[in-house]
């Protein structure tokens, strides 16, 4: 990715890979910013990695930590001004490949998506066999397509749906009642007309 030169590089990182989509759609709402690349780690969490001018960064991460905060116990976002182009090399990671987890854990924006701008859903559990029944049943329970499923290891699961919001939202309640009877739900959340930056970073079904 490139680097920002004269520009601010935002930093959030929360715990499970939903609250990250949240707030990265609130960022990309509440300010001009730009995504970079998201990146997993190995504690079950995610750090998203934008840039814009510095009035514009602060802001979206403001309101980006707020969000996900909301959602999970473990958040922590920053604003670095005009990085160093040493530190840089650190900064920017390039592809790599979990052959553990079958799966990249840094991802670029993926370019134009041309997904409809319907709504998205997201249920994430600890453990498979829940997120499994539960996005059955979502599915059983209202018109929608599955689009994303996204591993974080420790047993973190999320699968992504999307449809127009009545379906998503039901879908999702169903899968979020399913899910609580058979294991931990880390997150069940709907975004009613999701950002492209959103968007280019959903994870593939494979």
């Amino acid at each position: 990715m490139r680097l920002p030169l004269n520009e601010s590089l935002g930093l959030l990182e929360t715990r499970g890979f939903t609250p990250a989509m949240v707030a990265l759609d609130v960022m990309a709402k509440a300010a001009p910013i730009e995504v970079l690349q998201a990146e997993l780690n190995d504690f079950l969490g995610v750090i998203i990695k934008i840039s814009g001018d510095s009035a514009s960064v602060a802001a979206a991460i403001e309101a980006g930590v707020r969000a996900a905060a909301a959602m999970s116990p473990d958040v922590s976002g920053d604003v670095i001004h005009r990085p160093d182009a040493e530190a840089w090399k650190a900064i920017d990671s390039p592809y790599e490949y979990n052959p553990l987890m079958q799966q990249g854990v840094v991802y670029p924006p993926s370019g134009e998506n041309n997904m409809p701008s319907q709504a998205l859903g997201f249920i994430e559990t600890q453990g498979y066999t829940a997120v499994f029944d539960a996005i059955d049943t979502a599915c059983k329970a209202a018109r929608v397509e599955v689009v994303g499923k996204e591993k974080l290891g420790g047993g973190f699961i999320t699968v992504v749906i999307r449809g127009d919001v009545a379906a998503v939202s039901s879908a999702i309640e169903a899968g979020r009642h399913k899910a609580e009877a058979l294991g931990k739900v880390i997150a069940a959340h709907v975004i009613p007309n999701p950002s492209q930056a959103v968007l280019k970073l959903l994870p593939a079904v494979s």
